[in-house]
């Protein structure tokens, strides 16, 4: 694998892309799997969860089982007036979704209805790659990082707690973290759960 991020980036994306569909199937249905029995995720109410882009893992088993427990499901929204953090909005299943500057499904909602990261109990984040000690390789644009910020200055961190979920492919060795990073508290894949 390359060390420098934007040749691992675009290492790891080519490697999702490339799955095939019955593949990528199965791996969501066994990520959901891993996530149902996690304690952390049962004792949540107030989930955010991702729509899938550029190959991403599927989420659609995850938020069928965030649904069934009848959790209250959110999404992200990118901020319309800086464009650089992200809201969340409550997703129900006939939320209308409207594509956003990066062709990315996000509920259309008034802006009254958006909430902060801080009132989510769960934050279940899209990543291109991530290690063991809980860096994450995001796309680059940083909305996470800056939408979690405040998270850094905690010195207990009650919530939202912050978990990444991919193929368990997109494991690498030590990446290094920038300092405007947030860590996440664990990984749930399709092999395995890494906290």
């Amino acid at each position: 694998m390359p060390t420098d991020k934007s040749d691992l980036r675009r290492a790891l994306r080519a490697q999702r892309q490339s799955l095939p569909a019955e593949a990528r199937k199965l791996a969501a249905r066994a990520l959901a799997a891993n996530l149902a029995g996690l304690r952390l995720f049962l004792a949540c109410r107030r989930v955010a969860c991702y729509l899938p882009n550029d190959g991403e893992i599927d989420t659609g088993p995850v938020i069928e089982h965030i649904r069934r427990l009848h959790k209250i499901l959110y999404l992200p929204v990118l901020s319309r007036l800086s464009h650089d953090r992200l809201w969340f909005a409550e997703a129900k299943p006939k939320t209308k979704l409207t594509p956003n500057r990066f062709g990315i499904p996000e509920p259309a909602v008034p802006a009254r209805q958006l909430v902060r990261a801080q009132e989510l109990d769960l934050i279940l984040m899209p990543l291109v790659g991530f290690d063991d000690r809980g860096n994450r390789l995001g796309m680059g644009g940083g909305f996470y990082d800056r939408s979690l910020e405040f998270l850094r200055h905690r010195h207990r961190w009650r919530k939202p707690q912050v978990l990444g979920i991919a193929y368990d492919f997109q494991r690498v060795n030590g990446l290094a973290p920038d300092p405007w990073d947030i860590p996440l508290q664990g990984v749930i894949t399709d092999k395995a759960v890494y906290l």
